[in-house]
């Protein structure tokens, strides 16, 4: 295969994993990175996931790149399109990461890259941040849009969709305008709504701080993504800000029917729609990571007693199943068991509970679906 030269902007989680899902799957590959933090880009080249690091987005080493990918936060990816255009190659296909895509579109336009630019977005993530936590299994499964301009040639578009099938993700080729209303409802509004939650919680706590101690179960969930980092949301939030405030507008609408439904104590209202929400939520299908990742977890009953946590681990361990997370639930609405374990898959977490039953363990498959 003829040798391939990747070239990054920013190596923080996605542009991470990219990178090191790249260097997993095209054995004859170079890659390249320019990096706001010097130690970023010296601790991939350290990891063997880059080979060169450049200085700056005008670097003349990306002259030789035949991709290069966008990965900082919307508006450096905005502010380095001039100095790439002044080293960029005719045939280099052109790419970002990004959650919002009208903003880089138009910026492509005004730049007149159309020729060279689809825009890209992973639907995958983390609660955490940074080249430290990438993964080349990050896009598994996951949703990865892509959005070409009208200009791009086919044959850039293919090659674009092979590299994501390579990484075991799932293509998607929709319009920029489609994509950033899309992703306002399924992605940035739930980030919103998680955000106000936990501060609702927050403002109205008692000085004990009650609420934070039992905030578990449920809570803990649908608050998950609360904790993503409040750069991206912001810059997010302001340039979706038109299409977030749309669905807003249909959210809130929702609320207050709500409230006045519950007020007048109209049961059969509000049982409708919990009823209409769990079978529209039942049918999606969950055989891939979205914007906000499923939790693959069982509870399950314990003794109090010493090393009962390290039997049930053990028990595991040999049977070759790795555990991601483990943890005492002092909180048991929603949840019949005691002991929380979060694994990396589905599979074992099913194989988990089936493993322990055998053991004579109580186990509920809470959060496999």
């Amino acid at each position: 295969m003829e040798q391939k030269v990747f070239g990054f902007i920013g190596l923080g989680l996605i542009g991470g994993s990219l990178a090191r899902g790249i260097r997993q799957n095209y054995d004859n590959c170079r890659i390249m990175a320019y990096t706001r933090t010097q130690k970023t880009s010296e601790e991939a080249l350290r990891d063997g996931v880059i080979d060169m690091i450049c200085s700056s987005p005008s670097d003349p080493l990306f002259r030789a790149c035949d991709m290069i990918f966008l990965c900082a936060p919307v508006i450096n990816n905005i502010e380095a399109l001039a100095s790439l255009k002044m080293v960029l190659s005719p045939d280099c296909i052109l790419t970002d990461v990004g959650s919002v895509k009208t903003g880089i579109h138009e910026a492509v336009t005004a730049h007149g890259l159309e020729k060279q630019f689809i825009g890209g977005h992973p639907m995958t993530g983390s609660e955490k941040s940074g080249f430290a936590y990438s993964s080349s299994h990050l896009f598994e499964n996951s949703y990865y849009i892509l959005t070409p301009t009208k200009q791009v040639s086919e044959e850039k578009v293919a090659f674009y969709r092979d590299l994501v099938l390579s990484m075991k993700a799932l293509p998607l080729v929709l319009d920029y305008k489609e994509h950033d209303f899309i992703t306002a409802a399924v992605s940035h509004l739930p980030h919103v709504i998680a955000a106000a939650l936990v501060n609702t919680v927050h403002h109205l706590d008692t000085p004990d701080q009650h609420m934070k101690l039992i905030a578990a179960g449920g809570f803990r969930d649908i608050t998950r993504i609360a904790s993503s980092s409040p750069e991206m949301w912001e810059q997010i939030c302001v340039d979706n800000r038109e299409n977030i405030d749309q669905v807003m507008e249909e959210f809130i609408s929702l609320m207050q029917e709500a409230r006045a439904h519950m007020l007048d104590r109209d049961g059969g209202h509000i049982h409708r729609m919990f009823e209409e929400s769990r079978d529209y939520r039942d049918s999606f299908s969950f055989s891939s990571r979205g914007p906000i990742k499923k939790v693959h977890r069982i509870y399950c009953d314990i003794l109090d007693e010493s090393g009962a946590i390290a039997t049930i681990a053990t028990i595991l361990a040999v049977s070759g199943i790795s555990i991601k997370n483990i943890g005492i639930i002092h909180n048991r609405e929603f949840e019949d068991g005691v002991l929380s374990i979060v694994f990396y898959e589905e599979e074992a977490a099913a194989n988990a509970a089936k493993i322990l039953r055998a053991h004579r363990y109580n186990v509920t498959e809470a959060g496999l679906k």
